[in-house]
């Protein structure tokens, strides 16, 4: 009955207002070309809402994975930083734990990130810029000097040199007094992605895949409580995939990791209750609440069904936010503040475990204190404010909401299936086919920008002209002072030591043994990032990209 309402409404009301005043557009879609319904009722909605739902804490977890969500406590409020020097870097992350940052997100430069120490040739004009510079141990000792790593948590943005800044970041908590059982946090650790949208990788993809391999066995037994890995989808986004990609995308990268895991031999339910997952914030609010919510149950499905894990938390989709870097303007700047507010409520509306706001300027260079100032409070009024913490999952239930969550899972899960065919994930990388998918979608949003389908406040719409902002730079004699540094360190050690320590590191990844124990040796030794990942490079090789046309 309320069928044919609905069906008299479209034909009558509705269908005669649209004759008398057409719409603004002549269809309705998100960024996943999902039709979006004039408006929603029960009959949008797949029967058997009750079983896919199911209750905050329980299989599949649509509603959430904790039972009480933020009624118990709020999403840990990380600000992603790191810039220049470990000093610097060291004064910004305690200005943000004075201002109520409740966890620490470290952003490192491109030498390191792509295993160079800062007086490589390749590092030259790029020590410090988009992130800190860690060459050594003392790096690592300054960056968190007078932060007790063994109290907060700390995510790392970091892979394929993600286990030696871990051994890095053991090495300190140690020296610090905190046992590796207490540590807290995160690294990135995920080098799929990496492949297919982003490109700081340097091994090829079987040996990174044994050493990811390896950090989940050496957590799951020495650092039980950080998590080894989070299988990002924020990157693919941002590289310009839609929501359904990012989403199918993300969740073949944990399959293919889960998958090596096993095949190395580990129980799925001695590490998978540590994966975490990063995914993007985008700006239409109603499909991302949609996307986080089908991404929980998909995941709990493939963990359940595929894996056969039998621990409630290895089918927990846990995961980190962080709001659309690619969506902020550099013209108006002072609108991205609006935007990363619309972004952040979905990423709370849709259950975030750990959430980071982008500053205004970053469209421009790195975020000034008042920006990233403005960036945390965005947060801390969602959470004290708003109201939308106080309930659980608060848009459960809605009609478009549901539909889109269904929506989202049946075209991701197809999407998953093909990637099976291809015989998983590193097999569509090599063939280009995820890159080929994320370039034609990226290429179609472009156009509706072009041809202003699609507004950007600022860009192609209202227009202004408003007076410059004020724009952070780093100094360009720090790159000389941290070389100057570096140098000084490698005469102060023990050559000896350090040599036998990189030995030990190439028989290894020559060999089976876990390679983490060798790394914190090697650091403990005073070998440095760069040398460390020369020596896997003796070994392994590096990786050359499949180039897609």
């Amino acid at each position: 009955m309320a069928d044919e309402k609905k069906q008299r409404w479209l034909e009558g009301t509705y269908g005669k207002a649209v004759k008398k005043a057409p719409e603004r557009r002549a269809k309705f879609e998100t960024t996943s070309g999902i039709r979006e319904e004039p408006v929603y009722d029960a009959h949008d909605v797949k029967p058997g809402l009750e079983d896919r739902l199911g209750l905050p804490g329980e299989y599949p977890f649509t509603r959430g994975v904790q039972s009480t969500m933020y009624r118990g406590r709020f999403w840990t409020m990380r600000q992603y930083a790191g810039f220049g020097s470990a000093e610097e870097s060291n004064k910004r992350y305690r200005y943000l734990l004075q201002a109520g940052q409740t966890g620490l997100s470290v952003a490192f430069d491109l030498p390191t990130q792509m295993g160079r120490d800062s007086d490589h040739p390749r590092a030259r004009g790029e020590v410090g810029k988009v992130g800190v510079a860690i060459d050594s141990i003392r790096d690592m000792e300054v960056l968190f000097d007078r932060i007790p790593l063994g109290e907060v948590s700390t995510s790392m943005t970091i892979n394929s040199t993600a286990g030696i800044l871990l051994a890095l970041y053991q090495a300190v908590g140690e020296k610090q007094g905190a046992a590796p059982a207490d540590l807290q946090g995160t690294i990135q650790n995920d080098l799929l992605k990496e492949y297919a949208a982003r490109g700081t990788y340097i091994y090829p993809p079987e040996p990174s895949l044994r050493i990811i391999t390896d950090i989940f066995a050496y957590t799951a037994k020495v650092m039980p409580k950080w998590n080894p890995i989070s299988i990002s989808g924020y990157h693919i986004r941002e590289a310009g995939s839609t929501a359904v990609q990012e989403v199918a995308f993300t969740l073949a990268d944990g399959i293919q990791y889960v998958d090596a895991a096993v095949k190395a031999g580990l129980d799925v339910d001695a590490f998978a209750g540590r994966l975490s997952f990063f995914f993007n914030a985008h700006n239409n609010l109603l499909e991302e609440v949609a996307k986080f919510r089908a991404a929980r149950r998909i995941w709990a499905r493939i963990m359940k069904e595929r894996f056969k894990a039998k621990d409630p938390r290895s089918m927990m989709l846990r995961f980190h936010t962080q709001t659309a870097g690619s969506m902020l303007t550099a013209q108006q700047p002072d609108n991205n503040i609006v935007r990363v507010t619309i972004q952040a409520l979905a990423a709370v509306l849709g259950g975030t475990q750990s959430l980071h706001t982008n500053s205004r300027d970053e469209a421009l260079g790195l975020p000034t204190e008042d920006s990233v100032r403005i960036a945390l409070r965005t947060q801390q009024i969602i959470a004290n404010e708003s109201g939308v913490a106080d309930v659980i999952d608060p848009l459960g239930g809605s009609w478009a909401i549901e539909a889109m969550t269904d929506e989202i899972e049946g075209r991701a899960e197809a999407y998953i299936r093909k990637i099976d065919e291809m015989g998983g994930m590193v097999h569509a990388i090599s063939k280009g086919y995820v890159q080929r998918e994320i370039q034609e979608a990226a290429y179609a949003w472009q156009r509706q920008v072009e041809a202003k389908e699609q507004v950007v406040v600022g860009v192609n719409a209202f227009k202004s002209d408003d007076p410059p902002v004020p724009v952070m730079k780093v100094d360009p004699a720090l790159e000389t002072r941290q070389v100057e540094r570096l140098q000084a360190f490698r005469k102060s050690r023990n050559q000896a030591g350090v040599k036998s320590a990189l030995d030990a590191v190439r028989a290894g990844a020559k060999g089976s043994e876990n390679l983490m124990p060798l790394f914190l040796a090697a650091v403990k030794a005073e070998a440095t990032l760069g040398e460390i990942s020369d020596a896997l490079r003796e070994v392994y090789g590096e990786y050359r990209e499949t180039v897609v046309l």
